[in-house]
């Protein structure tokens, strides 16, 4: 049986599980009130129509992608006649298995954030500091198994150039391009459907990458993933019936950023996330620019109070 075929399986079954759970998971998040708390102020009042929309659909994707992609693996395994006793057969399971568990820990991340939300009924979840060192302890975990199940190498590959070895320094730097990447995803998370079809074409690039690059195992991830954010799309396209919550974003975004640093081909990554860091950096723009209109506007209102004390 080829590799394609069962990807194609892989990413049906991950699409209708996503897609049937859904059926179930929705009304449950709608009786047990776990609806997304809207902040209206600092956004166009239309977005309020979506308060109390059910959040953590995320699960969705989360369930089908790892039940699918550990089972294709093993297919593929059987299908091949890899030799089971050779210990180095099993490298690529480990980085499909450290793929798998650094994306679930940021979803789990999210999942603390969403249910503080959730709990204390506003958008105050987790605090930025919080959030970062979470991340940081998962990142350093996650390089610590790429580097000891895969290649090693501490070169930084951009296309036609590649680094001299940068030894540890390479995965310090490495660090902070996680945590960015995998919150520039978390933050594409705005409009009901971008972030779940725009991480759908980016596991399909993917998959077509591993293959050209022989990383035929991890093709059995980035095709879980698809057809679980395809499944998902059903529930999140607009109107949204159920967003995916903090709890989905960030493990689509260690996703993203997982795939790319296992295959280590940095330039990749950072074309296939060009829409992420994109949007990010509006946000991130956008913010600034907003926080220093309210100084201008509060230094405006203090300068006319001074001047109405004065005249009198």
């Amino acid at each position: 049986m080829s590799f394609w075929v069962i990807d194609l399986v892989t990413a049906l079954l991950s699409f209708v599980i996503a897609g049937v759970s859904g059926i179930f998971l929705v009304p449950f998040l709608h009786k047990i009130k776990f609806g997304q708390p809207i902040k209206t102020e600092d956004g166009p009042k239309w977005h309020a129509k979506k308060q109390g929309t059910p959040t953590m659909g995320g699960f969705m994707f989360i369930i089908s992608t790892v039940i699918t992609a550990i089972a294709a693996y093993w297919i593929y395994r059987w299908k091949t006649g890899i030799d089971t006793t050779d210990k180095e057969s099993f490298k690529p399971f480990y980085m499909l298995l450290s793929c798998i568990l650094f994306s679930a820990s940021f979803g789990l991340i999210g999942f603390i954030d969403d249910y503080t939300k959730v709990a204390r009924k506003n958008n105050d979840g987790l605090t930025p500091w919080q959030k970062i060192a979470l991340q940081l302890v998962f990142s350093v975990g996650f390089l610590a198994a790429v580097h000891f199940f895969g290649d090693g190498s501490t070169c930084i590959e951009l296309g036609f150039w590649r680094s001299p070895s940068l030894g540890i320094f390479y995965y310090i730097l490495m660090i902070p391009v996680i945590i960015y990447l995998t919150n520039a995803v978390n933050l594409t998370d705005g409009v009901d459907g971008l972030c779940g079809s725009v991480t759908f074409v980016a596991m399909l690039i993917f998959t077509v990458c591993c293959s050209i690059l022989k990383q035929n195992e991890m093709t059995c991830f980035t095709m879980a993933l698809a057809g679980g954010c395809l499944g998902f799309l059903l529930w999140n396209l607009n109107p949204a019936k159920c967003f995916m919550g903090d709890t989905g974003s960030m493990f689509l975004g260690a996703a993203v950023t997982g795939v790319g640093l296992i295959l280590h081909k940095h330039l990749l990554l950072l074309l296939v996330a060009l829409v992420y860091i994109i949007e990010a950096f509006c946000c991130y723009t956008g913010k600034l620019l907003q926080d220093n209109q309210e100084e201008v506007r509060r230094g405006q209102t203090y300068i006319q109070d001074d001047a109405h004390t004065s005249s009198l």
